[in-house]
């Protein structure tokens, strides 16, 4: 068990961010990682659509032998992790809400926190639910949360558009209100977000402190794996492998994917989703 991979499914190219962050914290490990790329962004559907979406995810990646799945997709998380625990209670499954909302807990400094995401992610509450819960259960009082949805960050990231232009008036127009009302920490409930970290800080200045749902998600990784005693021996023979799957566009895919990890993808291959039983 100790020696099979880690799983992780985006949507598209933003769990590339949790990725790297494990790859850092736990070099021994081997990883799969899943990129719904054709049905990217998972942001704009129904609940009943990423529900599904996020059911084919972790069929795909169990079908991958892995010994824990990391949901690197922010809506996923809210709309449709208690379903895929219920699912499959098999195996460890860990979302991005928690983490973060911790991580914004420990960050702020004067009670009021952003928290930007997709119109799904958003739409369901579920930051703000767990933010509250999270300081209720440190004893702490209650912090002033201010929500903003950016639809439009994640096709940006998709098209590489990461630094442009085109990409600080769009943070402009999502973020200045957030930046004038106050907050001291802001939630990036979104792992396509990290890639647009400079632009985001650029915009909301020095004061603001930027969550990164994927770091926190990735240090809770390691924390569980090492708890259950799960995770691979570092003095294994055999080095540490990453394998890609994508289910479109794998060229776009391979130069974003290259061009973050800041080394070679060798191992990518198109996945077909939906034919588990």
């Amino acid at each position: 068990m100790n020696s099979l991979p880690i799983g992780i499914f985006d949507s598209g190219v933003g769990g590339l961010t949790v990725m790297r962050e494990l790859r850092r914290l736990l070099p021994a490990e081997h990883l799969v990682y899943l990129g719904d790329t054709a049905r990217v962004p998972y942001g704009n559907k129904s609940h009943a659509t990423v529900e599904r979406y996020a059911r084919e995810d972790v069929e795909f990646l169990l079908g991958q032998k892995v010994k824990m799945i990391v949901i690197a997709c922010n809506t996923a998380s809210a709309i449709a992790a208690p379903d895929l625990r219920a699912r499959f209670p098999q195996i460890p499954i860990l979302g991005m809400i928690g983490p973060g909302s911790r991580a914004a807990m420990a960050a702020t400094r004067n009670g009021r926190i952003g928290v930007i995401a997709t119109a799904a992610t958003i739409g369901s509450r579920a930051y703000e639910t767990r933010i509250l819960e999270t300081f209720a259960m440190a004893g702490r009082p209650a912090p002033e949360i201010l929500a903003q949805a950016c639809p439009l960050f994640v096709p940006l990231v998709e098209e590489g558009e990461t630094d442009s232009e085109i990409t600080r008036l769009t943070a402009r127009k999502y973020l200045t209100k957030l930046r004038d009302a106050g907050i001291d920490s802001l939630v990036l409930g979104c792992t396509h977000y990290p890639l647009l970290k400079s632009v985001i800080a650029e915009t909301m200045g020095p004061g603001v402190t930027l969550v990164d749902s994927a770091e926190a998600a990735a240090a809770e990784t390691a924390t569980l794996l090492a708890k259950r005693g799960m995770l691979r021996d570092p003095a294994a023979a055999d080095p540490a492998r990453e394998s890609f799957h994508v289910t479109d566009a794998a060229a776009r895919f391979h130069g974003i994917a290259e061009s973050f990890l800041g080394h070679r993808v060798d191992h990518l291959a198109l996945a077909e989703l939906g034919t588990a039983s």
